[in-house]
């Protein structure tokens, strides 16, 4: 028997993913989670085989808490609404065993669920085009100085913050512009969240 742990902020949806998988013959699901860390509670109390995460969850989101539960024995599958390169590249990093989307098929889950117990790795085919297709352009530098933009920090707060003179951060924001191909520093942090590239 397959146990699972799902973790779903939209209780509506975590309920229908719950009676599904219980339907199947082979999976008993054993814990519902609403966020990040009541997802990581239950995987320690449980010890599934799977946990299905949402991303965006309040408190704890769901690429953090497969990050904290790469040393356990569970395998995580992503299952999101967000078709984004920068959050499958994450969840890539954070060695999760699938990254589906909700759009899917539901027979496709439980499917996907037996080719991860059987040490498969199963990602949407859409995202892997994506990732070859679209690298972040901005240096470590210039997401440093994006991510402060994104805070509210103004130019001259910027330049304290990492000790460089204004002059350098207002050359680093023009670059930033310029390698994402936007007119200014909303649309910058409009983009750069659309891409999944805030960490």
């Amino acid at each position: 028997m397959i146990t699972i742990v799902i973790a779903e902020d939209q209780r509506l949806l975590l309920g229908a993913l719950g009676s599904l998988l219980d339907l199947e013959e082979d999976m008993k699901v054993v814990g519902k989670a609403n966020n990040g860390s009541e997802a990581i509670a239950l995987v320690h109390k449980l010890q599934p085989d799977i946990c299905i995460m949402d991303i965006e969850m309040p408190g704890i989101t769901g690429l953090e808490a497969a990050e904290e539960l790469k040393m356990e024995n569970c395998k995580v599958i992503i299952l999101t609404t967000f078709a984004r390169s920068g959050y499958f590249q994450r969840a890539l990093k954070s060695g999760v065993s699938g990254y589906l989307l909700k759009d899917s098929p539901s027979d496709e889950l439980a499917s996907s669920i037996r080719s991860v117990m059987n040490g498969r790795r199963i990602y949407a085919p859409e995202l892997i085009d994506d990732v070859y297709k679209e690298e972040n352009p901005l240096t470590e530098r210039e997401k440093e100085v994006l991510t402060l933009v994104a805070d509210g920090k103004n130019t001259k707060e910027i330049a304290d913050q990492l000790s460089i003179k204004t002059g350098t951060v207002r050359n680093y924001i023009s670059m930033i512009l310029e390698k994402l191909e936007v007119k200014n520093r909303i649309e910058a942090i409009s983009r750069f969240k659309e891409k999944g590239w805030f960490k």
